[in-house]
């Protein structure tokens, strides 16, 4: 089920809404994907000569910036196939859903893809840590420097940019700890925040002859493996 973006309810669509077809795009890069952790190569890297502005697979992609991650290689595109927004956790920000219009509405996108990922950096702080850590707090800088093992300097100023640095919602962990339960748990709340942010926003449609499909997914970074996260289910809480 897709939400319904008026009303607020949670109503039954169509199965074609209900799930992308087989043939989609998305699930073509997912088989890339399954090629590209059993170690084969899956990104062309040569100059491919003139391509059109539209992305020729009408993609649009939404991943973390993580040096980790290289988009193109674990989804087997090539260039000129998909745009890729890329941002600190893959977060479906204000300035993502900017690049998500304009992708849709002018350059003829109409799949979106989420990508979040294991031993995330957004796993281990929450805003209020950073911006007392930044802003010259000591007991915030000694948090800081153990969950990221490296000293951290503090500007010892105030400043009302960025608002927020949107890290995900839990428990906090040591920065690139190994994946557990509870930190899965975390990125498919965030996952699925995002997800309900697209599916809700008034400008991108989800049904009807310009619709977009949505799906979200955890990037393995010690497997090079996606798993998809299920939508609706939970989306976090502060406890």
């Amino acid at each position: 089920m897709l939400v319904n973006k008026w009303a607020g309810d949670t109503l039954p669509l169509t199965q074609s809404m209900e799930k992308p077809m087989a043939n989609s795009n998305t699930d073509q890069f997912l088989e890339h994907n399954k090629q590209y952790a059993s170690g084969q190569t899956m990104h062309k890297a040569a100059y491919p000569g003139k391509q059109p502005i539209q992305p020729s697979r009408h993609v649009a992609v939404v991943a973390c910036m993580d040096a980790r991650l290289d988009v193109e290689d674990l989804l087997g595109l090539q260039t000129g196939e998909a745009h890729i927004i890329r941002n600190a956790g893959g977060v479906v920000t204000e300035d993502a859903i900017r690049c998500l219009i304009i992708s849709h509405h002018l350059l003829n996108t109409n799949e979106i893809i989420l990508i979040h990922h294991t031993r995330c950096g957004m796993l281990a702080f929450t805003d209020d840590l950073l911006k007392a850590g930044l802003e010259g707090d000591p007991a915030a800088e000694k948090v800081l420097a153990q969950a990221t093992g490296r000293p951290f300097t503090t500007t010892g100023k105030a400043s009302s940019s960025p608002v927020a640095f949107h890290p995900f919602r839990g428990q906090i962990e040591a920065l690139d700890s190994p994946r557990n339960e509870k930190s899965t748990e975390r990125l498919q709340w965030d996952v699925r925040r995002g997800m309900s942010t697209i599916l809700n926003h008034p400008w991108i449609p989800t049904s009807g002859p310009d619709a977009s499909t949505v799906r979200g997914f955890i990037y393995d970074v010690d497997t090079g493996k996606l798993e998809e996260v299920t939508y609706p289910g939970p989306m976090g809480s502060f406890g």
